[in-house]
């Protein structure tokens, strides 16, 4: 196969990490083991024999990632084969990575928001405070971790009842508040006035006044996710997706969440069908005498 000849191509001219380069011979090796298994040299290989190794690295149970990592390996691999005159034509021309397996977004279900928000006790300080409208601002709005950072208290209109977040590329978007949030929002701001001194613009704080950090939120958000649910990831996302989920679930028009949530397209909110896809799914073999 090749292999310090090829292994020199990937360092030298093709400047590929050492990583990369490992799992490049890897998958050669792989794919040299396959020739030998069908008596097949890896120089007279033809189109319809790479799409065999590929049905049967899916079959497998192979994930798209790398199946498609290890399908590059092999037009690189070729390539250098037929530049250097090991082969005279190259068969990996006419394929194609596959298609992407899409992961459904994780959420929390309605009943376990409901527990956390009404029933799971938060401090009566600042940072319990703080942290209840921090799960209540992600569920109630869908926002980005990143926007809920870098509000400001000038973003809230008191009486239109909206606020403005600055998404991706500096869009904005108005979200509107609910009547509780807004009570939220307000006994938040008077218990914040106290603590910060330095007329701080953020509207989320740490307990020394200052813009709350990343790693913070999150910790703020996995620690109270766990209270009330199971799934692996608990993370501020993962209300993001539970707002849309639960909004689509309870009759939102797609459209409607897709501009709450600030996608550029409506393609990216309609993975959310599928989870409600999947609820109808579980309701009717729940249900149906036949199903």
């Amino acid at each position: 196969m090749y292999r310090e000849q090829f292994k020199k191509y990937l360092l030298f001219e093709k400047r590929y990490s050492g990583h990369t380069i490992n799992a490049y011979i890897k998958d050669v090796s792989q794919f040299n083991e396959f020739c030998e298994y069908n008596n097949v040299l890896i120089s007279s290989v033809k189109h319809e024999f790479l799409r065999q190794w590929i049905v049967q690295m899916v079959e497998l149970g192979g994930m798209s990632t790398t199946v498609n990592r290890k399908i590059s390996s092999l037009k690189t691999y070729y390539k250098f084969l037929l530049r250097d005159g090991f082969i005279e034509e190259n068969p990996t021309l006419k394929l194609s990575l596959i298609k992407k397996q899409k992961k459904l977004p994780s959420f929390v279900e309605e009943d376990s928001m409901i527990t956390l928000l009404d029933n799971i006790n938060f401090t009566q300080d600042y940072s319990g405070i703080r942290d209840k409208l921090i799960i209540s601002m992600f569920y109630n709005t869908g926002m980005r971790r990143s926007e809920l950072i870098n509000l400001t208290t000038d973003n809230i209109d008191f009486y239109k009842k909206t606020i403005k977040v600055i998404g991706k590329r500096n869009k904005e978007r108005l979200i509107p508040l609910s009547d509780n949030l807004l009570k939220s929002i307000i006994n938040y701001i008077d218990i914040r006035n106290n603590l910060s001194q330095n007329n701080n613009k953020f509207l989320f704080l740490t307990e020394k006044g200052k813009q709350l950090y990343p790693k913070a939120v999150y910790r703020i958000v996995n620690k109270y996710l766990n209270y009330v649910t199971n799934i692996d990831k608990k993370s501020p996302h993962v209300l993001r997706h539970t707002f849309a989920t639960h909004m689509l679930n309870n009759g939102a028009d797609l459209n409607a969440i897709k501009e709450l949530l600030g996608h550029a397209n409506l393609s990216a909110t309609q993975i959310y069908t599928h989870n409600t896809f999947e609820k109808l799914k579980k309701v009717y073999k729940q249900a149906h005498p036949r199903a």
